[in-house]
């Protein structure tokens, strides 16, 4: 977190600063060319005062003096905190689906136009060895908003539809609780997919009462969602926790690219509007709040390029991949547009951007030469790798154990903090930032809460933090374990949906050396056996371990 710098005599100098005390006592400073914090000024009237007083009002003098000892003694009463000019703005953007492929700064080799991603990480920094929790949706949203494991819940496998129950209990504090608690404005613009309090009128559903559960009562100040991803009904708007139409439309259910499963679609939401709706209500919150009292946490969770693959007409044929190829652009320009509402509200420097994915690309890649793949047959979720590879060198896809799985883009620009241009290569999850953000906000947590969350706020700077090893979970259910260059994967396949799919805690584990086998072809568990004890022991400790003492 940047602290308040004191200022000396060159600050004077250099800024045309001058202080004085007036006729009547008042004192008077004059700082036209440099922002000072109230802890500058101190350290800048305080002598004044001394030697005004000192003259004037001994016993004033007195008083001061003893004053001045106090506050210096007590540097931690007026931190950078306690300022929202101090405190960044922080717009987390989450894409659904996105691979590390798919992203051209990531993988030069893509046939994918990714522009305004890539500015994203020349700006600022992209880590390399980036992981989310999990390898789908629901629990990696669980644990990036909580900074803990989703498998500590009641949701040990798989995801939850739209219509299901909230995952979170009312005692779960997430980042925009803390932000909140510490003076922070907080929004959300986008998929919530952490379960909603729709209320019922018998057995059916009752679309004309608010929610009595959703982003609204865990920590958002604003809210403009859809239920879950944008193939599960319904199929609606919900602005603080209200509908913004009655889903009166009947949705037929589709097949892929347009995947759709069949429910209530509400006339204000047309899928390949969605993004653009989305891009519209982010620049709405930013404009609202740019320029306010308080400083905002804004999460925008967006749509793609998960299923329904329904990018906007105006990107049909952008590419040469097909309708997803021209997703992803589109996916692209919506960070483009959020960057620009950015720039325009003229808060970039004064504004983190974190850009992430909350699992990798469901895109399969075959090496077959016969395939009809993907950019020929649009019902097949597949590319040959020379057209494309949407997770990059990674094995496996979305939902499973293996790195495609998991290992996702990662950006962070912070003007003036975070050097452009730059790399972290060490292991971070997604519940990792919770810590950082509520450091940098100069939030104390409850040691109980973000159980799984450590802080790489180091690492923007350029220098290494502690972390325990990263446990990664797959849509099945099954554990992997990660710590430094060894992976074990507590199972004997997938996990997920790439064959053999195998099953969780089934014998011979794999064990990878990543540091030379990034794709996970050869398990040299046989060789390293007291690697893969360790390993497994360490993953026991921290699946048992629970300092929050509850669970949802």
């Amino acid at each position: 977190m940047p602290a308040s710098r004191d200022l000396d005599s060159r600050d004077l100098d250099s800024h045309d600063l001058s202080a004085g005390v007036s006729a009547a006592g008042v004192v008077v400073l004059r700082c036209p060319n440099i922002p000072i914090s109230p802890r500058d000024v101190v350290w800048i009237i305080v002598p004044l005062l001394l030697a005004h007083f000192r003259k004037q009002v001994p016993i004033m003098h007195r008083l001061l003096c003893f004053v001045c000892a106090s506050f210096f003694a007590f540097p931690c009463m007026t931190s950078a905190a306690d300022t929202s000019e101090s405190r960044p703005n922080v717009i987390l953007i989450l894409a659904d689906d996105m691979g590390s492929g798919d992203v051209q700064v990531l993988n030069p080799e893509s046939k994918i136009q990714t522009p305004h991603l890539d500015k994203l990480a020349g700006d600022g920094m992209t880590f390399t060895d980036a992981h989310t929790p999990s390898s789908v949706c629901t629990p990696t949203r669980y644990g990036l908003l909580t900074g803990r494991y989703c498998w500590r819940t009641r949701l040990k496998s798989g995801v939850l539809n739209g219509y299901g129950e909230p995952l979170m209990t009312s005692h779960r504090v997430t980042i925009a609780g803390a932000l909140k608690e510490a003076g922070y404005h907080t929004g959300i613009v986008g998929k919530w997919h952490l379960g909603l309090g729709f209320q019922k009128d018998g057995k059916n559903f009752d679309f004309t009462q608010p929610v009595s559960d959703g982003p609204h009562t865990h920590g958002f100040d604003s809210s403009f969602i859809i239920p879950a991803s944008l193939d599960f009904p319904p199929y609606v708007y919900i602005r603080n926790g209200e509908l913004t139409q009655f889903p009166s439309l009947p949705q037929a259910a589709n097949g892929f690219p347009a995947y759709l499963r069949q429910g209530e679609r509400s006339p204000d939401l047309v899928m390949e509007n969605v993004l653009d709706d989305i891009a519209r209500e982010t620049d709405r919150y930013i404009d609202s709040h740019a320029s306010g009292d308080e400083p905002f946490f804004l999460y925008v969770p967006l749509t793609g390029p998960h299923k329904p693959v329904l990018p906007h007409p105006r990107f049909h044929g952008k590419t040469e991949l097909g309708p997803y190829g021209d997703f992803v652009m589109q996916v692209d320009e919506t960070v483009g547009q959020i960057m620009k509402s950015i720039d325009d509200a003229e808060i970039r420097n004064n504004t983190i951007v974190i850009y992430t994915s909350d699992n990798g690309s469901f895109m399969r890649c075959t090496d077959n030469p016969d395939f009809v793949d993907h950019v020929d047959d649009e019902t097949v979720q597949e590319y040959r790798s020379d057209h494309h590879r949407a997770n990059g060198p990674y094995r496996g896809t979305k939902a499973d154990i293996w790195e495609a799985g998991h290992r996702v883009p990662f950006f962070v620009r912070w003007p003036d903090q975070v050097q452009p241009g730059t790399k972290a290569t060490q292991t971070v999850c997604l519940t990792d930032v919770f810590a950082t953000l509520t450091e940098i906000a100069g939030v104390e947590m409850d040691t109980r809460s973000a159980d799984d969350s450590y802080s790489f706020l180091p690492a923007l700077s350029g220098k290494s933090f502690e972390r325990a090893p990263v446990i990664h979970h797959s849509v099945s259910g099954m554990f992997a374990i990660r710590d430094g260059k060894w992976k074990l994967v507590l199972g004997n396949g997938s996990g997920g949906r790439e064959q053999p799919r195998g099953k969780r805690d089934q014998r011979p584990y794999q064990l990878f050396d990543l540091s030379t086998d990034i794709a996970e072809t050869n398990n040299v568990i046989a060789d390293h056996p007291e690697v893969a004890d360790r390993l497994e022991k360490a993953c026991m400790a921290i699946r048992e371990q629970s300092p929050s003492g509850r669970h949802e």
